[in-house]
């Protein structure tokens, strides 16, 4: 499925939960702020956290509130930990020649001294850490690394990350391990979400087949009339006949992210085009058939990641149609 993978780091590959709110109540504390707990911390929080200081504790230079934070995040007794599966799912995407990035907010100090410490270094092609705003720089990652967005996707825990993956045209991923609640980082629209990185690496195994589609969106070609030499016995087939079908794509981006460009989504009109293309090919026996080879050729060749496929035929005596349904998913990498 993926070639590439652009992640976050706190939160998606590392849990840094219990030091961060002790940093940020001491940065409050300096202001007379109230502290938080971990639940009002976690309600509040944004990137770019910029935002979040002018909001929380206004009027005082981002440079000034940074430097509090790095103390006392340095001098916290609570470890940083690599969430469950981290280094499995770095190992086994580097022995599957899929290359890694990292893209995060966190201070560059402290970053580096967490990658060296886990030994997860070598696993990286690149890393970009202390950067404010994400959407500004993963357009210039994938043109520097030539990242094909097609195959990349972008791993993160806050809505920042999957409007990040937006911008950059890239697949979605939320994992539920870090910051942002679920209702929150499922209202930003990604296209997975999963409840941490061993499910992200369940899916590129291709042993995560139900994988939770949460844009809710998809294109529906609605009873598209079919012309065909279709039946079981020689004397149906060699009469052409009418079939009514259905089919209903998952694009792999989602409505917001498309720019109103055509090429980013499923061009309707040819899918249709192709339908009455492959139908007309050879005569057929089955319905079913025709279903299974429709849906094949929707997810080999437009941009859909799912297609649901459902032909009726008028065939039996007192019924209104016979029906049959198929249902497929692209293939994930490594299935």
């Amino acid at each position: 499925m993926f070639r590439a993978l652009i992640l976050d780091w706190s939160g998606t590959l590392v849990d840094d939960s219990a030091p961060t709110l002790a940093a940020t109540n001491a940065v409050l504390a300096q202001y007379d702020r109230q502290p938080m707990t971990w639940e009002q911390f976690r309600e509040s929080f944004r990137l770019p956290y910029s935002e979040w200081y002018a909001e929380h504790v206004p009027g005082i230079s981002l440079e000034e509130l940074e430097e509090h934070f790095r103390v006392a995040f340095d001098s916290s007794e609570h470890p940083v930990i690599p969430l469950a599966g981290t280094a499995e799912f770095l190992q086994w995407c580097s022995e599957n020649c899929i290359r890694l990035f990292v893209l995060t907010s966190m201070n560059t100090d402290n970053f580096s001294q967490q990658l060296r410490e886990f030994g997860f270094d070598s696993h990286f092609e690149q890393t970009y850490s202390g950067v404010i705003d994400k959407r500004t720089v993963i357009g210039k990652i994938i043109t520097k690394h030539g990242l094909d967005p097609a195959k990349t996707a972008y791993v993160g825990d806050m809505a920042h990350d999957i409007e990040t993956a937006h911008d950059g045209g890239v697949t979605s991923i939320g994992v539920l391990s870090g910051y942002d609640p679920a209702p929150q980082l499922a209202a930003a629209g990604p296209q997975f979400l999963f409840s941490c990185i061993k499910s992200v690496h369940a899916l590129l195994q291709g042993s995560f087949p139900e994988a939770q589609w949460t844009c809710g969106e998809s294109i529906v070609i609605r009873r598209l009339a079919v012309s065909c030499f279709i039946g079981v016995p020689e004397e149906e087939r060699a009469e052409r006949q009418t079939l009514y079908l259905t089919a209903e794509m998952v694009p792999e981006r989602n409505f917001a992210s498309l720019c109103d460009r055509l090429e980013l989504t499923v061009d309707y009109d040819k899918v249709a085009r192709r339908i009455g293309e492959l139908a007309g090919e050879r005569p057929r026996k089955l319905i079913e058939t025709l279903a299974d080879e429709v849906a094949r050729m929707i997810l080999k060749e437009f941009s859909a990641r799912e297609v649901s496929v459902e032909i009726e035929k008028d065939i039996l005596p007192e019924t209104e149609a016979v029906l049959v349904r198929t249902r497929r998913m692209r293939k994930p990498l490594g299935g």
